[in-house]
């Protein structure tokens, strides 16, 4: 049985469209199909300082994996695209691949933590969160996404940006 889950993706080197755009393409391929995605938005780097913007975006994709061997291909993926680890603060990146969430599952494990920890914490998480599942209700913290989005205290900048995005699934969408 295929589980939902809420992917975020975010990049701030290179060609970030298409960078965005590959990494849903090998989402669908190793992961499952994405059924749908948010806007792309430019946003401010959260965590350090950085002369680049991220672009940053959410999709929902339905996956047979559990969570462990999801983890384990989107780092693949991350890798695949020029991803480069070894900082465990916050840096610039080609991509970047959160888990945010899993269905309603919670997890506390020091490799993975779903939902997302800081996903109340950074708009540029829940702005095209809500675009996709404002009602949605946090596991956690009994919230709907829209609930958390207004109570968050990060003011940093989220804009979103007209862009096309070719879809897995061979069609094209404004988004």
């Amino acid at each position: 049985m295929a589980n939902y889950v809420f992917l975020g993706l975010g990049t701030n080197l290179g060609d970030r469209e298409a960078l965005l755009n590959k990494a849903l393409e090998l989402i669908t391929e190793s992961v499952g199909p994405v059924s749908t995605s948010s806007g792309i938005y430019e946003t401010e780097p959260w965590g350090f300082e950085s002369g680049n913007n991220f672009l940053n975006m959410v999709a929902q994709v339905h996956t047979d994996l559990n969570p462990a061997e999801l983890l384990k291909k989107l780092a693949l993926i991350e890798n695949q695209l020029g991803r480069k680890r070894g900082s465990r603060k916050y840096v610039s990146r080609t991509i970047d691949i959160d888990i945010l969430l899993y269905g309603d599952r919670v997890i506390d494990r020091p490799d993975l933590k779903i939902p997302h920890p800081l996903i109340q914490e950074r708009r540029f998480v829940l702005v095209p969160l809500c675009d996709l599942a404002p009602d949605l209700v946090h596991p956690l913290l009994n919230k709907t996404f829209a609930v958390l989005l207004k109570e968050c205290r990060d003011h940093r900048n989220v804009k979103r940006i007209d862009s096309l995005y070719v879809s897995p699934r061979g069609g094209k969408e404004i988004q």
